[in-house]
């Protein structure tokens, strides 16, 4: 199953300030999820569906409903659950 992928504009911008080769790996690692939902992947509480992809020491923050995953943060390990 392909699931729809939308990045919410903070997470853009979290994006954008990130060097390359961190947002090129990023990129692939959204790929893969949007696809069959692969990679180090965990939900962060069991009432939502919230879900975290750990890619290095960044952290890629997402909910999930049906066919729609959608980011809303980017950050560093350390800053992603305060």
């Amino acid at each position: 199953m392909r699931y729809r992928l939308e990045i919410k504009q903070e997470a853009r911008k979290q994006l954008k300030a990130l060097p390359e080769e961190k947002r090129r790996n990023l990129g692939r690692r959204l790929d893969a999820l949007q696809v069959d939902l692969s990679g180090d992947m965990k939900k962060l509480t069991a009432k939502t569906h919230e879900y975290r992809l750990r890619v290095g020491s960044l952290r890629v923050l997402f909910t999930l409903e049906n066919d729609l995953t959608s980011v809303y943060a980017v950050k560093d390990r350390k800053k992603a659950y305060g």
